[in-house]
């Protein structure tokens, strides 16, 4: 039984209408049904990417270490198949140095527009280290194709100042001029030589006549060895003047003795800086290499002697609170 008023059922039973004045929705409220195959997929194909390692975040660092890894694996098949590996040791040996200098952290940074770490890097020049070593194997063995490829390959990783950093420590050597001299320079301590050296003319042997007696024939056939005389000059002064202490002096002709060529060059030296100790350092030094400059073949035998090495060794410095640099002030009690 309806206890309500026949109108509040009528109210209550109708349906509510919108007033004039509601806002209406501007957008959709359901998204259109996804096209599906037979099997379930979507048809709608998905971008590939065009690195195999794209999603590692690193992919030209990564596409990188795949070529180098694929070309390390194609020229090793190729030298086991010309029987060109594994070498010996003494083949090994045998190869010609072939010094490579890699481009540095930045450098790779740069190209491969990732962060280059130092395990990183080390994983990149290890598989550079072993494609120059097949290079090398390549160019001995007579394959000049893959010895092309490969340098090709590492030419793109080496660093543009290649030629310097192995110029670095060389010294450079001596050139005589037209007139036979070479020009040196030594130095010791803060001192400092420069050294002219030129070989002393050898005198011409007299010639034999036809009415020389026996005494004189024996004399002209056995001569006597002939001493030339050389000089050394030292600021425009002889040795012995500007060097009066015997062991300066023998410092000097140290070189001349070691090579057994005592008399047959002719100095000239201009010394600057430091005391007399360090300059007849400075001008053995200059010396040695003036004679290497003559005569190549010394240069091992002066390297070993430590002649045309150049004396690190500096003075001391003072410190503070000493009377020198290692001597102290006497301690008084009171």
């Amino acid at each position: 039984m309806n206890f309500l008023r026949p109108t509040l059922f009528r109210q209550a039973v109708r349906a509510p209408t919108r007033s004039v004045y509601a806002c209406r929705r501007t957008f959709a409220t359901a998204a259109p049904e996804r096209e599906y195959n037979d099997d379930g997929r979507s048809e709608r194909p998905k971008p590939i990417p065009e690195s195999p390692s794209f999603y590692t975040t690193r992919a030209a660092y990564y596409d990188q270490l795949m070529h180098l890894e694929k070309a390390i694996t194609m020229s090793e098949t190729f030298l086991r198949h010309n029987h060109l590996l594994p070498l010996p040791d003494f083949a090994k040996a045998s190869l010609p140095p072939l010094e490579a200098v890699w481009k540095d952290q930045m450098e790779l940074e740069s190209e491969f527009q990732t962060k280059m770490t130092t395990t990183r890097y080390r994983k990149v020049t290890k598989l550079l280290n072993q494609l120059n070593d097949f290079e090398r194997i390549a160019t001995t063995g007579g394959c000049p194709e893959l010895a092309d490829m490969l340098r090709n390959i590492l030419q793109l990783y080496e660093s543009s100042k290649k030629e310097a950093y192995l110029a670095r420590g060389k010294r450079k050597k001596a050139v005589l001029d037209e007139y036979g001299r070479s020009y040196t320079l030594g130095k010791r301590k803060t001192s400092s030589a420069r050294v002219w050296m030129i070989p002393v003319q050898q005198p011409t042997p007299p010639e034999i006549e036809q009415d020389n007696t026996t005494s004189d024939v024996t004399e002209l056939l056995n001569p006597k060895p002939i001493v030339t005389t050389t000089t050394v000059l030292v600021n425009n002064l002889p040795l012995n003047q500007y060097f009066p202490i015997s062991s300066d002096r023998e410092k000097i002709t140290r070189p001349f003795k070691v090579a057994g060529v005592l008399g047959k060059y002719n100095v000239f030296a201009i010394v600057r800086g430091g005391g007399l100790s360090g300059q007849a350092g400075a001008l053995a030094h200059g010396i040695a290499k003036g004679i290497v400059a003559h005569e190549p073949e010394l240069e091992v035998m002066f390297r070993r002697a430590k002649l045309t090495y150049r004396d690190p060794r500096m003075v001391e410095r003072k410190k503070t609170g000493l009377a020198k640099a290692r001597k102290r002030y006497t301690w008084v009690k009171r």
